[in-house]
């Protein structure tokens, strides 16, 4: 058994120095115009398990047809949900079509030129579990550390420290960070996810030829 110990939203983002505002995506299908070719960084699934769910999500809500013209767009694979949130800090490339928002979130607080946009249609819950290996060597111990990740003060601090996500009741959204109550949240069946995940990487490799 396990539980979500945190959890992030899958976002688009764009770097303010070479993306005006009011130019800036809104939405997936925004990702589709002509003036973003070449400009576009975006996770691959076959390294990532947030953008492999990421992926099931877009093919579920937008279908393959959208990923299909998404990889005409010249975009730059990057492996990690991570990585997309650098490329677009560093200047690499201009927007991100999906990458995890707590990287970005951090970038700003640092000063650094990034944005973040939560999609019109929706952005991608990413859930993370943690739980106690049945066979666990010390299994007493891991109970305890276990009750501490999940009070109040362990997530209040993943949240004002690392801008991640938290269900815990008695936790505050972070300053400056949209809550969740305020974002269109797109979620998954982790057992759906799974059972579709080789099929899902074979398709996608295929069409972005990585």
């Amino acid at each position: 058994m396990y539980a979500a110990s945190c959890a992030w939203l899958e976002t688009i983002g764009y770097n303010t120095n070479l993306v005006k505002a009011e130019d800036a995506p809104k939405g997936y299908a925004d990702l589709l115009d002509p003036k973003w070719q070449g400009k576009i960084v975006k996770g691959h699934p076959g390294y990532s398990g947030a953008i492999l769910t990421t992926t099931f999500v877009l093919s579920r809500e937008l279908g393959w047809s959208y990923l299909e013209k998404l990889a005409q767009q010249k975009v730059m694979q990057v492996q990690s949900a991570g990585d997309p949130p650098k490329k677009i800090m560093l200047g690499e490339r201009a927007v991100m079509a999906d990458g995890n928002d707590y990287n970005l979130v951090l970038f700003k607080d640092q000063g650094k030129p990034v944005e973040v946009v939560y999609p019109i249609e929706g952005s991608p819950l990413i859930i993370v579990p943690c739980g106690v290996f049945q066979n666990a060597p010390n299994p007493n111990a891991a109970r305890l550390f276990q009750n501490f990740f999940f009070s109040a003060e362990a997530q209040q601090m993943l949240v004002d420290e690392f801008a991640h996500r938290s269900f815990h009741a008695e936790v505050k959204p972070r300053a400056g960070q949209k809550p969740m109550s305020e974002v269109k949240m797109l979620k998954s069946d982790p057992v759906a996810v799974q059972a579709q995940s080789e099929e899902i990487k074979a398709r996608y490799a295929k069409l972005f030829r990585v």
